[in-house]
């Protein structure tokens, strides 16, 4: 198999992009280095598709190397044809692969392989070659009866012979590909209450039946989980008579034969006892993993939305992390994230000490001049909101609050990260520094904490935590390197995620900078203690310093480029110190007149790169995040009894999930936009229409008081 062709094929490319590819991460550079500085070789391909086309590339490679194992293995036993080489060789997928080595793996002790011992494999092959039509049953099984071998009777061979029959009926190769294309073709998944008195999450499924082919990611992972708790049982009907008859179309080639109906008996047995099974647990598999992977893909969407969401910037903010028996958790931090005071407040049960802990609130937001009151949104921010948006209303000064999704800030509070950011800090007090800072800077906070805590999935602890780790890490190594990183400001946490930096690098990073002092330019890492020149050239282009010693330092230009970058400067008539002075940010107009193409030619560089030369002078130190919608800060307070079907209101997506999104409109209880309210036209995915951190117009279409729930639809506006 040529993998490049095959790579190009799947992913619409050109074989020259795959080829570079391959050979870019051969040599061990990064996603974001290949994504952003190799564009030319590569033809520009985003780092979501250098992800997937890695992942496929593991898995082909993966794939040759075990046909290569299979076809060895066979050929040691002897039994290899040119035939069967043909076909592992032209195999696709693993399964295939598999499914041709069955007959010649290594089997542990079955009925089968029993028979076998006892000497009845001839009359097996008797039975199956179908070509005796005139001869007694008893005088064709007479010759196998050995009670020494305790073969005792006619029957006992006769039995034994069809386990052997079953085995090489289910051990087919093809056979095996039609049943299970079959059973996923025509397959009814069905699930039942394990006990139908009990009450759970699970109710819809307690007599649920569903086309294979048809279910949906969400409820293959509900049902799952369903069914590892012990409340559902779960089932996979398959159309048993198509099978059967499919079978015996192929095994059947002369129906007088006087075993025939031994053969029959071995074609029910092999499917019923041998591959239904098999092939239910291979599908159930399948499903699985699709959903996972489906999983995986919104919960990676989720979190680069959530991670690049617009940063607050130059407020000072107060950090409320609610609570009810141990009090509510107070920080303030300044305009750059630095903890100025934290407190303790006990405005709600048991206490209810309201009006002591507005004075307590107040006094700090006149000592610091609190800007905004970042709200977590935990247990009891329903209650500390009221209690917030009263307290604003007797300020004399514009103080406005948002809520902050807290997830994760009580594992941020107790980990080591944080223990070495904030030895001297009450454990409890550290979330409220968290929900603070993330509203600041949502990526550099959130970075602190293992992405599967950020509260953005869908049945995440229930899908393969190495492949979600994987994946989550890659979302975060890419918003990190997109975003990039103040080099002389930037946290270990953040540090590691720059492409090339190792964990041990990060903290090499953080020593130098406190015992040398700031880094003046990007060449001075060269200095740091295992930064080599080949993690320099992964890293240098995603570090900034905003007043080192050469302004191009604060772009996103990779040093490799600067002299590209200068000769570009020299040729428009300006000079290096106007990048920093905002005298370039019109120069691409002046390019569009003097022709890009041409330009590119004469300073030697592919046009994708002096695109991007040209878009970072323009706006040196620029942040991608900027363009996304901001929080919304409010002043009062929405309760679930002031709305009214038909009500307009704005509100922020905070998850999205496969079956719609739930959306933050000031409540205590998001409100879900199902699928088909999301939309105006027909859509598959709820991802084509929103993503996590969204600013969204909603119609209010029902609220059910009771349970808490609020319909919504952002159909006709």
């Amino acid at each position: 198999m040529d993998i490049t062709l095959k790579l190009a094929k799947e992913f619409n490319l050109k074989k020259y992009q795959v080829e570079n590819t391959i050979k870019l991460l051969d040599e061990g550079n990064t996603i974001p280095f290949i994504a952003r500085y190799r564009k030319e070789q590569t033809g520009e391909l985003s780092d979501v598709v250098l992800r997937e086309l890695e992942k496929r590339l593991t898995y082909l490679r993966n794939l040759e190397n075990r046909k290569d194992e299979v076809i060895r293995l066979i050929d040691e036993q002897g039994k290899l044809t040119e035939k069967l080489k043909k076909e592992i060789e032209k195999a696709d997928t693993l399964q295939r692969v598999e499914d041709l080595y069955r007959p010649y793996r290594p089997k542990r002790r079955t009925r089968a392989t029993i028979a076998k011992e006892k000497g009845l494999e001839p009359l097996a092959h008797i039975i199956f070659k179908q070509e005796v039509e005139d001869k007694d049953l008893e005088e064709i099984a007479k010759p196998f009866i050995d009670e020494e071998k305790e073969v005792n009777t006619i029957e006992d061979a006769y039995k034994g012979a069809m386990d052997i029959i079953a085995e090489w009926i289910s051990d087919n190769a093809d056979f095996r590909k039609v049943i299970r294309d079959l059973t996923f073709k025509k397959g009814i998944l069905t699930t039942k209450a394990a006990d139908s008195s009990k009450k759970s999450v699970y109710e819809m499924y307690y007599d649920y039946s569903e086309p294979v082919r048809k279910i949906a990611n969400h409820r293959i992972l509900a049902i799952n989980r369903g069914e590892k708790e012990k409340v559902l049982k779960v089932n996979i009907e398959s159309p048993y008579d198509e099978i059967i008859n499919f079978l015996k179309k192929k095994v059947i080639k002369n129906d007088n034969a006087v075993t025939i109906k031994y053969l029959e008996e071995s074609i029910i047995d092999s499917y019923k006892r041998l591959i239904a099974p098999a092939i239910e647990r291979e599908i159930r598999t399948t499903l699985k993993e699709r959903a996972e992977k489906d999983a995986i893909k919104i919960f990676s969407k989720n979190l680069k939305s959530l991670l690049m969401q617009a940063p607050v910037k130059g407020k000072v903010v107060m950090g409320f992390d609610p609570a009810f028996r141990t009090g509510c958790k107070i920080a303030v931090v300044d305009e750059t994230g630095k903890l100025l005071e934290t407190t303790t407040v006990y405005p709600t049960e048991p206490q209810n000490k309201v009006e002591e802990a507005k004075e307590e609130l107040k006094k700090l937001i006149e000592k610091y001049n609190v800007d905004i009151i970042a709200i977590g949104n935990g247990t009891a921010s329903r209650e500390s909101e009221m209690i917030v948006a009263e307290m604003l209303k007797e300020l004399d000064k514009n103080v406005y609050y948002t809520i902050v999704n807290e997830a994760g800030a009580s594992v941020y509070s107790a980990s080591k990260v944080a223990n070495e950011e904030y030895p001297d800090i009450d454990v409890s007090l550290r979330g409220a520094i968290s929900i603070a800072r993330r509203l600041q800077d949502p990526l550099a906070e959130l970075v602190k904490i293992d992405p599967k805590h950020i509260g953005v999935g869908q049945y995440q602890h229930d899908i393969n935590q190495g492949e979600l780790d994987e994946a989550l890490k890659g979302v975060v190594e890419d918003c990190v390197n997109s975003v990039g990183v103040d080099l002389n400001t930037a946290s270990v946490s953040l540090l590691k995620y720059i492409s090339g930096i190792t964990s041990s690098v990060a903290k090499n990073i953080v020593k130098y900078r406190e015992e040398i002092g700031k880094f003046k330019s990007r060449e001075e890492l060269l200095k740091v203690s295992r930064l080599g020149e080949k993690t320099f050239v992964q890293c240098a282009g995603f570090l900034r310093i905003s007043d080192g010693i050469n302004p191009l330092d604060n772009t996103s230009v990779h040093p490799e480029s600067y002299e590209v970058a200068l000769k570009l400067i020299d040729t428009l008539g300006y000079e290096k110190e106007d990048i920093e002075n905002g005298k370039l940010k019109n120069i691409g107009n002046m390019i569009n007149d003097i022709n890009i193409e041409n330009l590119a030619n004469d300073l030697e560089v592919g046009l994708p790169t002096l695109k991007d030369i040209i878009g970072e002078l323009q706006k040196p130190g620029r942040d991608p995040r900027d363009e996304m919608p901001k929080p919304i800060f409010r002043t009062d307070v929405l309760k679930i009894e002031d709305l009214k079907p038909e009500m307009i209101l704005t509100g922020t997506v905070k998850n999205v999930v496969d079956f719609g999104a739930f959306v933050d409109v000031g409540l205590k209880q998001d409100g879900l936009v199902h699928i088909s309210n999301l939309s105006d036209r027909y859509i598959k995915n709820p991802m084509e229409v929103v993503s996590v951190g969204d600013v969204v117009k909603v119609r209010v279409l029902d609220i059910d008081i009771e349970r808490n729930r609020i319909s919504l639809s952002m159909k006709d506006l």
